[in-house]
C-alpha cells in the first residue's frame, strides 16, 4: 500500500543537526548486512520448531544411545541460541564441544564427528553475522554524522526486561526442581529423560535472564549519553510490528529493518497514587478503552499509515532503540516508543518479499469482502445465518485425537505405568474431551440481536455493538468481542488454494461476518430460536471424558 504524504511530525520535535536517513545513505547499510545462511531473521515458529527437534533428538540419544544429558540439553539450547541469541554461543560453543570431546571415547564416532561439524559451522555462521554489526553500527552513525540528542523521557523507568526476569526465574525453577526428583521417575530411561528436561529447562530459564539483562543493559546505555538520531518513515505492519523506510521512501516499498516497540504514558506510580488519593477517576476504563483501540488496529489486518519519526539510537542487529512518531491522531502529541525486541534488518530482497506479501494479503482479503457483500446484498434476506463446522473441522478432530492416541502410545504401552505418567495421560485425555466437542460440532448464529457462539455451556450471545473483529490467521478462525474471544483451527494449505483459486471456509466466514459488522443492512432480520443456535457441547466433553478414564482403569 503507498501514501500520498506521510504523517509530519512538529518541527519542534526534531532535534537539531537531524539528518534524514534517506535510501541512499541507507543502501551501505544495507550492503554490510550479513548472508542469509547466518541466520540472521528466523521466525519465532521455525526456532521453536527446530529446537523442539533437537530436543527430542538429544533425548532419544541419552535414554537409548548412553548420551549426557547435560551434552544432550546443552545440544538444544545451543540451538536455540544460533537461531535466536547469537551473543551467547561464544560460550555455549565450546562447552559444548568440550562435552563432547571428554564423551567421545563412549559414542560412535560418527556421531561426535556430526556433532562437532554443526557445532563448528553454526559457530561460524554466527560468527560471521556478529562480525556484521560492527559494519552496520559504523554505517548509521555516519549517516547519523554530528546529530545526537537526549532521549524523550531519559528519566523514566526501564521496563525492559520486566517480562523475561520473572519468567527465567521461574523455568529455573521448573528445572531446578524437575532435577532433583529425578531419582524418582521409574526406570532409569525416565530418569536420564527427567535429566535431559531439566538441564533444558534450566538452560531456557538462563537464556531468559541473560535476554533480560542484555535488553536492561543496552536500555539502560541508550539513556546515558546523547544518542544519534535520523529522521526515518515507520509504519506498523498488520501484526503490530513497527517496519522502518528510509526518509525519502514515500511509498514504503522498501523496509530496513523491523523492530517491536511498547508505548511509555510518562507516568508513574506515585502520580497515580496521588490522583486516586485526590479523589480524581479512576484510569482503568481509559486504559481499556485504549486496550480496545490497539486490538482493533490489529485485528483490521492492514498496515497503518506511513509517518515521520526521529529513530534515537543507531540500528544494527540485535541494537535497542527509541522512535518518536507523529501519532495516528494528529489532535495528539508525537509518540514515544521504546523497543521491546531487538532490530532485525531486512535485505533488500526480503524487504522487497515482505511488501509484496503484505499487498498480496490487502488484495485477497479485499476481494474477499467484496465478494461476501456482494453474496450477502443478492441473496435474499433471510431472518437467521448459521455456520457451522465442515470437513476441515472434523479433519483437524480427527488429527488431535490421532496425535493423541500416538503419543499416548508411544510413551505410556509398558506393563506398570508409575502414577506420573498415569496423571499426564489423564491431563492429556481431558484435553481432548474439552477440545474434540467444539472442533466436531461448533456453530455460530447470527441474528437480528447479534452472534450466538456455541461453546461447553451453551451457547454465547455477543450484541453487534460488542463484536470487533473475525479473521482468519493462519490455520485459526479468531472472533473477538468487548472482554473476550472465541477460536478454532483447521487444516490450510495456502499453495494449493492459491493455485487452484479455491477459498478456505474461515476466510469465507470471516469475510461475511465482517461485512454484517460494517453494514447492519447486511445483518439478518429475524429472532434466532434456541435450536438454531446450537446446545451445549459438555455432555459431549463428559462422555468423552468417561470412556478415556474408563481405558485408564483397564489400562492401568
Amino acid at each position: 500500500m503507498s501514501y500520498d504524504e506521510p504523517l509530519r511530525l512538529p518541527a519542534a520535535a526534531i532535534p537539531d543537526d537531524c539528518r534524514d536517513w534517506t535510501a541512499g545513505r541507507a543502501a551501505g547499510w544495507s550492503a554490510v548486512l550479513p548472508p542469509r545462511w547466518t541466520f540472521l531473521r528466523v521466525r519465532r515458529s521455525i526456532a521453536g520448531a527446530v529446537t523442539t527437534l533437537a530436543l527430542c533428538a538429544g533425548a532419544w540419544a541419552a535414554m537409548l544411545g548412553g548420551l549426557w544429558p547435560f551434552v544432550a540439553a546443552g545440544f538444544a539450547v545451543y540451538v536455540l541460541w544460533v537461531l535466536a541469541r547469537p551473543e551467547l554461543v561464544w560460550a555455549g560453543a565450546p562447552a559444548l564441544l568440550l562435552g563432547l570431546a571428554v564423551q567421545a571415547p563412549s559414542m560412535p564416532w560418527g556421531v561426535t564427528a556430526v556433532g562437532a561439524l554443526v557445532v563448528v559451522a553454526s559457530w561460524a555462521a554466527v560468527a560471521v553475522r556478529l562480525r556484521a554489526r560492527g559494519a552496520q553500527l559504523e554505517q548509521a552513525l555516519e549517516a547519523a554524522g554530528d546529530g545526537t540528542a537526549q532521549v524523550p523521557d531519559a528519566d523514566a523507568t526501564v521496563r525492559r526486561g520486566r517480562f523475561l526476569l520473572p519468567l527465567g526465574l521461574v523455568v529455573l525453577g521448573v528445572g531446578l526442581l524437575t532435577g532433583a526428583t529425578a531419582g524418582l521417575w521409574g526406570t532409569a530411561d525416565d530418569q536420564r529423560g527427567s535429566w535431559v528436561m531439566a538441564f533444558y529447562l534450566a538452560g531456557l530459564g538462563m537464556t531468559a535472564l541473560v535476554s533480560a539483562w542484555l535488553g536492561r543493559h543496552r536500555a539502560v546505555a541508550l539513556r546515558r549519553a546523547p544518542a544519534p538520531v535520523l529522521r526515518v518513515l515507520v509504519r506498523d505492519d498488520a501484526q503490530g510490528t513497527t517496519e522502518v523506510y528510509a526518509a525519502d521512501d514515500l511509498a514504503a516499498v522498501r523496509p530496513l529493518f523491523t523492530v517491536e516497540l511498547t508505548s511509555y504514558d510518562g507516568e508513574s506510580e506515585e502520580d497515580d497514587d496521588d490522583e486516586d488519593e485526590d479523589g480524581e477517576p479512576d484510569s482503568a476504563d481509559a486504559d481499556a478503552e485504549e486496550l480496545e483501540r490497539l486490538l482493533d488496529a490489529v485485528d483490521d489486518d492492514l498496515p497503518g499509515p506511513v509517518r515521520e519519526a526521529v529513530l534515537f539510537g543507531a540500528p544494527f542487529d540485535g541494537a535497542e532503540v527509541v522512535v518518536l512518531s507523529a501519532d495516528e491522531d494528529p489532535d495528539q502529541p508525537p509518540l514515544t516508543e521504546w523497543s521491546a525486541g531487538p532490530v532485525r534488518p531486512l535485505s533488500p530482497s526480503a524487504g522487497a518479499r515482505r511488501v509484496a506479501r503484505e499487498k498480496a494479503r490487502e488484495q485477497q482479503n479485499r476481494q474477499l469482502e467484496e465478494q461476501a457483500r456482494e453474496s450477502v446484498v443478492d441473496r435474499v434476506p433471510t431472518p437467521v445465518r448459521r455456520w457451522r463446522a465442515g470437513w476441515l473441522d472434523w479433519v483437524a478432530a480427527a488429527l488431535l485425537v490421532q496425535w493423541g492416541v500416538w503419543l499416548t502410545w508411544a510413551g505410556f504401552t509398558e506393563a506398570d505405568l508409575p502414577s506420573w505418567k498415569l496423571g499426564l495421560a489423564a491431563a492429556l485425555g481431558l484435553y481432548g474431551a474439552v477440545r474434540v466437542p467444539v472442533k466436531l460440532a461448533w456453530r455460530i448464529t447470527a441474528d437480528r440481536s447479534g452472534l450466538w457462539v456455541t461453546g461447553l455451556r451453551g451457547p454465547r450471545h455477543v450484541p453487534w455493538d460488542d463484536f470487533r473483529s473475525v479473521r482468519r490467521r493462519s490455520f485459526e478462525l479468531k472472533l473477538r468481542w468487548r472482554d473476550d474471544g472465541w477460536s478454532v483451527a483447521a487444516p490450510r494449505w495456502a499453495w494449493f488454494e492459491r493455485r487452484r483459486g479455491l477459498v478456505h471456509p474461515y476466510d469465507a466466514l470471516a469475510a461475511e461476518l465482517s461485512a454484517m459488522r460494517k453494514d447492519p443492512a447486511l445483518r439478518p432480520t429475524g429472532e434466532s430460536t434456541a435450536p438454531e443456535r446450537g446446545r451445549p457441547l459438555w455432555p459431549l466433553a463428559v462422555v468423552l471424558a468417561l470412556l478415556w478414564a474408563a481405558v485408564l482403569v483397564v489400562w492401568g
